[in-house]
């Protein structure tokens, strides 16, 4: 999977910044946003918090995963992730052992 951006929309919301702008907003080199722009090159999470501070906007809003392979699982090997909530009360059965 690829880590997808809309950081060159967000830029050209935002007056037509250029690359070399956003550079020197967030602390990087021009090739560094090229790179990130063009899913050559992940962001720390520091740079990603600093992208989304100049939009006025969340990380989530930002970056996202893009499977590289149409229909490709997000999970890797067969690997599934299961969250469950769980209040500490039972109702109607015992959990005890488990």
């Amino acid at each position: 999977m690829a880590l997808a951006n809309t950081i060159r929309q967000c830029r050209f919301h935002l007056g037509e910044m250029t690359q070399k702008e956003l550079a020197e907003l967030i602390g990087v080199s021009r090739q560094t946003v090229h790179a990130i722009e063009r899913g050559k090159y992940s962001p720390t999470l520091e740079v990603a918090f600093r992208i989304a501070r100049v939009f006025g906007t969340s990380i989530e809003d930002i970056f996202f995963y893009e499977p590289d392979i149409e229909g490709e699982h997000p999970f890797k090997n067969g690997l599934e992730l299961k969250i469950s909530w769980h209040d500490g009360k039972s109702e109607g059965t015992d959990n005890e052992g488990q």
